[in-house]
């Protein structure tokens, strides 16, 4: 869904408009999922953060400014919630680990390219990846949101995927 399109449904549910909502979720999740993964590392945490950033998007749409870029501004959201539970998580006492020990859950996304990226590519790599192959932003956009130059976020890019080529190429065999 293009920037234009997104900025619109976001319009759209500021005046009120539950099924432009709706219509943003369905074409936004997998995305937003997938941002807030590289940053919390776990299926579930990952699914809960995802339904709170849309929670926050709900409630905050009144600050959404109309004709700026509104998928930079869901994954401000994203960013700045999953950095706020890192810190929670830094904060927290630590206790008894049974329940917090790996997360199973019913279903994984970790299959297949996902898998792999999670097994090869650094936190930051992945999320640039994520950023320009789901998002469809461009590098300089990336470098931006990540508050990193545009020749990193470029030469990153590249080594990230290069990173992944092999990797497949090695578990086809």
């Amino acid at each position: 869904m293009s920037k234009a399109e997104i900025n619109a449904l976001l319009t759209k549910t500021a005046r009120g408009d539950n099924a432009a909502f709706e219509k943003l979720y369905i074409v936004t999740r997998k995305g937003v999922f997938s941002f807030l993964y590289t940053y919390l590392r776990n299926y579930a945490d990952a699914e809960d953060a995802m339904q709170t950033v849309y929670l926050k998007i709900k409630r905050g749409i009144a600050s959404y400014q109309a004709g700026t870029n509104g998928s930079a501004w869901i994954l401000q959201i994203a960013k700045n919630h999953a950095l706020n539970e890192l810190k929670k998580r830094r904060q927290a006492p630590v206790t008894d680990d049974t329940e917090s020990v790996a997360k199973e859950p019913v279903y994984s996304m970790e299959t297949g390219v996902m898998q792999t990226m999670n097994r090869v590519l650094s936190e930051e790599e992945q999320r640039i990846v994520t950023l320009h192959v789901l998002w469809g932003y461009k590098h300089r956009e990336i470098g931006a949101l990540l508050a990193c130059p545009t020749g990193t976020v470029t030469s990153k890019y590249k080594r990230a995927i290069e990173k992944l080529r092999k990797a497949l190429k090695e578990e086809e065999r």
